[in-house]
């Protein structure tokens, strides 16, 4: 088993609320893309905070065979016990996060979970398979559109996005469904047993920016993090959006997301070099 992970945030001076991690053994993987705050949260921790504990708690309970979304369900219920007493996680605001899992069952078989806009992709010896959830991308439809009329870095694009973001978290968990603090979320994860898994990565969306903007198709970005790393694909999208700070080719609600690429092959090094 080959694992190569890079995360970085969108902005040097702002935390970075992706996450990820890897257990021990490497048969399990969580991504997470904390929910960007743009009102109140009611919560003193904060998203970067929030995403931290829930994806150390998912690493912590993935070993076993409970499946996937019972997992989540036990590690969100466990992450709101740690500050449902000094939080108001009744807040419609309250940090939230999109999760993507793949955990290993056999020699090839993977079995993987998404709910939020984390990407999974994965290489079989039958062909591409593709786990992701763009649920949220139809949330708040009309807001979006205004917002996307606007530069990136003008007042009037920051009041429509404030506005955009209050529609959305009025149809959290109702039209769409994140990892926040009512564990039944986890009920409408995506889910899928994949086998004869040959490769795989788990993108959150500011790494998948590299499919939105053209940059390369998904087999594509396999074979880029196969020769490369997911550091190489984060420089690809990195340079792209700065070619772009307006968003004026590429409508986006901020110049540079944070981005988070976890790659795992079952191939030898030589096989992956080569394929």
């Amino acid at each position: 088993m080959i694992t190569k992970a890079w995360t970085e945030p969108g902005d040097p001076n702002k935390p970075n609320e992706d996450w990820y991690g890897v257990t021990e053994d490497a048969a399990a993987a969580v991504v997470l893309d904390g929910g960007t705050a743009r009102t109140g949260t009611g919560c003193i921790h904060g998203v970067a905070w929030y995403a931290h504990q829930l994806g150390s708690a998912l690493i912590h309970k993935l070993p076993g065979q409970l499946p996937l979304p019972e997992i989540l369900a036990a590690a969100i219920h466990h992450v709101a016990d740690q500050h449902r007493h000094t939080c108001d996680l009744g807040h419609p605001g309250t940090p939230s996060a999109a999760v993507g899992i793949a955990r290993r069952t056999s020699d090839s078989q993977w079995d993987c979970m998404v709910l939020g806009d984390i990407t999974i992709i994965v290489q079989t010896r039958q062909g591409l398979v593709l786990l992701e959830d763009t649920r949220i991308s139809y949330s708040a439809g009309e807001y979006r559109k205004i917002a996307d009329q606007w530069p990136i870095g003008s007042a009037e694009k920051d009041a429509a996005l404030v506005d955009m973001k209050y529609q959305e978290l009025a149809e959290r968990n109702k039209t769409y469904w994140i990892s926040a603090a009512d564990p039944t979320a986890a009920t409408h994860a995506f889910s899928q047993t994949t086998h004869g898994v040959q490769e795989l990565a788990i993108l959150t969306d500011g790494a998948a920016r590299a499919s939105a903007f053209g940059l390369a198709d998904w087999p594509g970005i396999l074979d880029l993090l196969s020769h490369a790393d997911p550091a190489q694909l984060i420089r690809v999208v990195r340079a792209n959006e700065a070619s772009d700070p307006a968003g004026q080719r590429w409508p986006r609600n901020k110049q540079s997301d944070d981005a988070t690429a976890i790659y795992l092959t079952m191939l030898p090094s030589h096989r992956a070099a080569e394929k």
